[in-house]
């Protein structure tokens, strides 16, 4: 099979060096005029009836049946389907095309019919070459099947499959509509930077790089948190950020160590408030790019019109668990609790990331229905503030959607002794081996020390969302270019 393809590239760049020899190489057209798209064609077929038009793109297939020939055009927004006859062409346009590959692109210009078929189509007046294919496209009916070999090689992937080129342009829609719902909020969009001597905002693990004129090493952003909060101080207000992150963790289908990441603060409201704007930015972007609330993922239907459930993590425990965590009054008792559930846990746990861990082992996998959990232990939320009426835990929540969390947002903790007592405690647990622990980060508490007023904030991952608004299965379906391992050569 290797064998065949090789030779059938080697025919393509025989074709491609007779062209040149007669003085016609496409790859010296610089430019070209197009008129119309295909689906502008179908859409608008009544009144262009007849009309003179010129698409180009990709030839997709094509059957030539002596004097005539029918192809196949792929543009932007889909096919359109040609009708070549030499009579109408010329003799020698049309002995060019008939060397035509599958993959070429071509110009195709001529007149807007319909065929006996009923299928609308263009009577071409001529067809060009524009650039000569040299690969060889996998094979219609199978398409570019191969998991790995779609991600790596996505340009074949979005010629080849309908699909995933729907997906991305589905992708663009949302970005842009979360853009206007933010920006019709009043919402500055800011940029923030991508090379930090801190990386904070988040737990995870930073990739580290060197800068060789300062002779520092640099850290890539785990989060856009702290800039943005930074800005708030400054007196913006309302701020977000649409922007890669990196974290240097593990891949899966719920992780890609490149990611995008939305986050918003706006001050003098709290996680309330962020929680009224997540619902609406949800239900807004939903009936926008899609045209309903109602969508379907992975069989399990959600109405993005009803309210989302609201549950303490407490309550969320007690709920799927049958543990009260009110009831536990010490580590100790929550240790004996985790043992009786069969709950794993490390001696640095405290009674907070106790009731976290029961989280994460009984409640995640019910959450399909959107769902705010709120509440959070302090152990767990360095950078929110705490409850006024019960310090052990925070005004912080996670928004979970068929298993998946979708955005985590807090009332932002503004008191700067709190804050560094707790970037302290965080230095303490990556002394002892937690390696995605918070660190101090003194320029941060300098901005709180200038005073940031009553403030909530928020983070979504922009890939997860689309994932669940085009029923996408894996994280690398809805990244353009995700992160693979390299190819030993």
């Amino acid at each position: 099979m290797a064998e065949d393809i090789n030779q059938l590239m080697k025919v393509r760049r025989e074709k491609l060096a007779v062209l040149q020899e007669e003085g016609k190489n496409p790859f010296e057209i610089t430019k070209c005029e197009v008129t119309h798209h295909s689906q502008e064609i179908k859409d608008r077929y009544g009144e262009l009836e007849g009309s003179s038009v010129t698409v180009a793109g990709r030839l997709m297939s094509k059957r030539v049946m002596g004097k005539a020939s029918f192809c196949n055009v792929l543009d932007r927004d889909g096919s359109i389907q040609g009708y070549v006859a030499r009579d109408e062409v010329g003799e020698d346009v049309y002995k060019d095309f008939k060397k035509f590959d599958i993959g070429d692109i071509v110009l195709l210009e001529g007149e807007v019919f319909t065929t006996k078929m009923g299928e609308i189509s263009i009577h071409a007046k001529g067809i060009k070459l524009l650039s000569k294919s040299l690969q060889i496209l996998p094979e219609k009916f199978h398409g570019l099947k191969d998991t790995d070999l779609r991600y790596r090689q996505r340009y074949v992937d979005l010629i080849v499959n309908s699909e995933v080129r729907d997906t991305f342009i589905k992708r663009t829609k949302i970005i842009r509509e979360i853009r206007k719902f933010l920006d019709d909020q009043g919402f500055l969009e800011v940029e923030t930077p991508v090379l930090v001597p801190m990386a904070g905002g988040a737990a995870a693990r930073p990739f580290v790089t060197h800068h060789n004129t300062l002779d520092e090493d640099l850290n890539l952003r785990i989060s856009l948190e702290l800039y943005l909060k930074r800005l708030i101080v400054g007196g913006l207000e309302r701020v977000y950020e649409i922007g890669r992150v990196f974290r240097n963790e593990g891949l899966s289908v719920r992780h890609n160590p490149e990611f995008t990441l939305l986050e918003c603060y706006q001050a003098f409201t709290d996680y309330y408030g962020m929680m009224d704007l997540a619902e609406n930015l949800y239900r807004q972007v939903c009936q926008n790019v899609l045209g309903t609330t109602k969508i379907s993922y992975e069989g399990v239907e959600i109405d993005f019109a009803k309210p989302f459930e609201r549950l303490t993590m407490v309550e969320a425990v007690k709920k799927y668990a049958g543990v009260d965590f009110d009831a536990i009054k010490d580590v100790e008792q929550a240790r004996a609790a985790a043992k009786e559930h069969h709950v794993e846990f490390e001696d640095r746990h405290g009674k907070g990331d106790i009731l976290n861990l029961f989280f994460e082992e009984y409640v995640e996998e019910k959450l399909d229905q959107p769902t705010f959990i709120m509440d959070h232990p302090v152990e767990i939320s360095p950078l929110a503030k705490k409850k006024a009426d019960n310090p052990d835990y925070t005004e912080r929540f996670e928004l979970f959607i068929t298993k998946r969390e979708m955005c985590n947002a807090f009332s932002e903790l503004n008191d700067p002794i709190d804050q560094k007592e707790r970037f302290m405690k965080q230095e303490e647990m990556f002394a002892a081996g937690d390696e995605e622990a918070h660190h101090l980060d003194e320029d941060f508490i300098c901005a709180l020390e200038y005073g940031m007023p009553p403030t909530g904030g928020i983070g979504f991952g922009i890939d997860r969302l689309v994932m669940l608004l085009t029923d996408s299965a894996a994280i690398r379906d809805v990244i353009i270019f995700p992160t693979l391992k390299s190819i030993e050569k």
